[in-house]
């Protein structure tokens, strides 16, 4: 009878354990994230890791939110259509507030992180040391020949190199009117306007000299053909990436912020840049980008 007894209460120890095994998972099943993102790959790519890592602690992720336009994210969050999605601090401090020019990093977050809270009812997660943030990329070779390493070693050789932009950057009172302010006048042998791919292959291919970037471009990471040159005087606004998420939903799902929160320490511009190559350079799925990303993280 006692081993009879002892067959029975092990088989059911060893049930009852299976099944708190499977509501430990699952803790979170049933409740239903919409995780949303811009329309460009490295918003994609951060949204779908943000999705993993909530997957990962049992929520169910909709991702229909994915891929919406730069105007109308933010709009989708107010309005309560998503519930999170990866966010910049100059962007918001910049486009959506529409306050002064900052560049301290901190000092920036400390003050979209207060004015999101009181005026949206949303709430910033752990400030990451990604930054996506303009630049300046110059032709490797060119950089080597001439000695340009910051962009005040640029200013004195404009006059004899071809610049490529884009046309917002020309026009916006943070872009070359806030560098020649700090640097003095670049006056470049000639200016075309161009999109990211083609201002990429332009430089690559010696029709151009010199560029507008952005610090986590994809082809960055191709330091023979690509030098980013360093902002010597900080004159452009931080665009570190952060998680920002309706408080509404934070409060109910408190899980959200400990399962996005993990992942700030391993999100830095140059892992950014690296995710950016993956796609943008070597053609890879986004999805699978950031499942490779996610799986690797101690």
């Amino acid at each position: 009878m006692k081993k009879k007894w002892f067959k029975i209460t092990a088989a059911t120890l060893a049930a009852a354990l299976l099944i708190f095994a499977f509501a430990a998972c699952g803790r979170n099943s049933g409740d239903v994230i919409r995780v949303g993102s811009k329309d460009f790959n490295e918003s994609l790519i951060i949204a779908e890791i943000y999705s993993l890592a909530l997957e990962a602690v049992g929520f169910t992720v909709d991702r229909t939110g994915h891929n919406l336009a730069s105007g109308i994210v933010h709009t989708a969050i107010v309005n309560g259509e998503i519930d999170l999605y990866p966010e910049y601090t100059g962007t918001a401090l910049l486009t959506v507030l529409g306050l002064p020019l900052m560049t301290d990093p901190i000092e920036v977050y400390e003050l979209v992180k207060r004015e999101y809270y009181e005026r949206f009812q949303i709430t910033w997660l752990d400030l990451t040391t990604a930054h996506n943030g303009q630049g300046i990329v110059i032709r490797t070779e060119l950089a080597q020949e001439l000695g340009i390493v910051t962009i005040s070693d640029l200013q004195p050789h404009a006059s004899s190199l071809r610049f490529v932009s884009t046309a917002e950057f020309l026009d916006r009172q943070d872009g070359m009117s806030a560098m020649v302010a700090a640097f003095g006048s670049f006056d470049f042998y000639s200016t075309n306007i161009m999109g990211g791919l083609a201002r990429y292959e332009a430089l690559r291919t010696n029709a151009a000299d010199v560029s507008v970037a952005f610090t986590t471009d994809g082809h960055l990471y191709n330091t023979h053909y690509y030098t980013l040159l360093v902002e010597d005087i900080v004159i452009w606004p931080p665009y570190n990436l952060v998680p920002i998420v309706r408080n509404e939903v934070l409060e109910a799902h408190p899980a959200i912020a400990d399962a996005l929160n993990r992942l700030a320490p391993h999100l830095t511009t140059s892992v950014l840049l690296h995710l950016n190559s993956q796609v943008v350079v070597y053609g890879r799925d986004i999805e699978e980008v950031a499942r490779d990303f996610f799986e690797a993280l101690p």
